[in-house]
């Protein structure tokens, strides 16, 4: 029934501040961009913006894949967002942490040196 990960969406009440965040952290312009929705292709997923909803840190909780995650967590920061969840190794190799974006959203980063992208559909 589930095919896997295909959109993460978060909240953006501000979309326009969210969209040129959003670009700088993913270095490129959303591949969908209307006053109802931006939408960025990431590693042949989708984050979506949304203008109409409430941040927060609670839900459903995507994690996003990176190579190293001290320097995607130390570059969100740098680019403004807020530590969430410090770096933790949660076993076999693979580590997790989150921040808050500048807009109040979760944005949860993975290290997975198990993840294997052929198995993506």
């Amino acid at each position: 029934m589930l095919l896997g990960l295909r959109t993460a969406i978060y909240p953006a009440p501000d979309l326009n501040a969210a969209k040129l965040w959003y670009s700088r952290l993913l270095d490129q312009a959303p591949y969908f961009d209307q006053p109802f929705y931006v939408g960025f292709a990431v590693g042949g997923f989708e984050l979506g913006l949304l203008p109409d909803g409430q941040p927060g840190t609670a839900g459903a909780q995507p994690l996003w894949g990176v190579e190293n995650i001290e320097s995607a967590y130390a570059r969100l920061l740098d680019l403004g967002a807020a530590p969430l969840e410090p770096i933790a190794e949660v076993g076999e190799g693979i580590k997790v942490a989150a921040v808050r974006d500048p807009f109040g959203n979760r944005l949860g980063i993975i290290e997975n040196p198990q993840f294997d992208p052929r198995s993506v559909r």
